[in-house]
């Protein structure tokens, strides 16, 4: 019996065009353990949030399968959660009920102490009487991580959830993402355009390519985990074999 998590089975996704159909997306195959990460890295308008958007049951396939825990994900699931680039915090809405919107949504009621955890984790104790607007662009991307975190899902998409940070900022979240990563055990995927960030939350990454519309390489990254990856030299050998790879698909 296969303990992977996901399944991704030659998918496919291709868009209306002026003349005939453009292909996205085109025989995309990976799968994803329990308790596990993956970065997803390419040029610009290689499909990197089509797939992450087919994956949280979002968008359909034109072609393919994507399974978790072997059924079939044909639309939204409590089984997978989204955080965007933008946040998607509720300007009118406090912290508190921001975090608490997925669940109130569910009606499922969250136990105070696992609430407590996740704010203690991501450094956000205190800041459920302010408003998104009252909140550093670090503290947003943190409350969005805990709306989406407090329903324990068994897998995460992150779509380059940290590109409006600043780089010092950026870090600290990265870290503060695996800290929770360590302790739940959750798996999660990320899209991003930063090769230090691919490589520092990544256990693999995978790299797609415009021109074959699909995968170009997975490569494997048994450095992840360390909070002290950064100084590795593994660390700048990777960085620079992702460079040169990325840099032959522009």
């Amino acid at each position: 019996m296969s303990n992977n998590l996901l399944c991704v089975e030659s998918l496919s996704k291709s868009f209306p065009g002026l003349n005939e159909p453009k292909m996205v997306l085109d025989d995309v195959s990976f799968t994803l353990s329990s308790w596990d990460s993956l970065a997803i890295m390419g040029p610009s308008g290689c499909g990197k949030t089509t797939l992450l958007l087919m994956i949280a049951g979002l968008l359909p396939s034109s072609g393919g399968f994507i399974k978790i825990d072997g059924e079939p994900i044909n639309g939204p699931t409590r089984k997978i959660g989204l955080v965007l680039q933008e946040y998607g915090l509720f300007p009118w809405k406090t912290v508190g009920a921001n975090i608490l919107l997925g669940a109130n949504l569910q009606k499922l009621k969250i136990p105070e102490k696992r609430l407590s955890e996740f704010k203690s984790v991501l450094g956000i104790e205190g800041l459920d009487h302010l408003y998104p607007h009252q909140l550093s662009g670090g503290q947003r991307q943190r409350v969005a991580l805990a709306r989406a975190l407090i329903l324990r899902p068994a897998l995460l998409l992150l779509d380059e959830p940290f590109a409006a940070i600043d780089a010092i900022t950026r870090e600290r979240l990265q870290d503060r993402l695996l800290a929770v990563f360590g302790q739940r055990q959750f798996s999660f995927i990320i899209v991003t355009h930063n090769i230090e960030e691919a490589i520092f939350l990544g256990k693999r990454i995978l790299i797609l390519d415009n021109s074959a519309s699909g995968v170009k390489t997975i490569m494997e990254n048994p450095g992840v985990g360390d909070p002290h990856y950064r100084t590795k030299s593994a660390f700048f050998e990777l960085s620079t074999k992702l460079r040169n790879i990325l840099e032959e698909l522009d």
